[in-house]
């Protein structure tokens, strides 16, 4: 069983953005580069979007969790986030599993930003036809 003073490392990822979580019981008390989660995904959808796992297993007050976010934009950080909090959450307690699956928390995303393609100004977007 687990002890109070267990931490639990854990990645998520999503587009380019990469987040490590640490997770361990406590009082709830978040951060995410050193912010408020509020703070720092400006938009309150972004935070509640990196915040719902612990919503759905009912552990927010239970946890304290530390979020070192990096690279893409904000979106694809609030998505890493959620991802690498279900994850630990998960190995806190892996009855949790059903739960998260459930709610869609333990998915990484595929969805990518398509590469540009040569001849081309953008990765479908295709320069101007001229008959003559």
């Amino acid at each position: 069983m687990s002890t109070a003073t267990d931490t639990f490392i854990t990645v998520g990822r999503r587009k380019q953005a990469i987040a490590r979580v640490r997770l361990t019981h406590g009082s709830g008390t978040i951060t995410v580069n050193g912010q408020d989660p509020e703070v720092y995904f400006k938009a309150e959808a972004f935070a509640q979007t990196a915040l719902s796992p612990l919503l759905t297993a009912d552990k927010r007050n239970e946890v304290d969790i530390i979020v070192k976010a990096e690279g893409g934009g904000i979106h694809g950080q609030a998505g890493a986030t959620r991802l690498g909090i279900a994850r630990a959450l998960e190995k806190l307690d892996p009855e949790l599993r059903s739960v998260l699956k459930k709610a869609g928390h333990m998915t990484r995303d595929p969805r990518s930003r398509e590469r540009k393609k040569s001849g081309q100004p953008g990765a479908r977007k295709r320069f101007q036809f001229s008959k003559r």
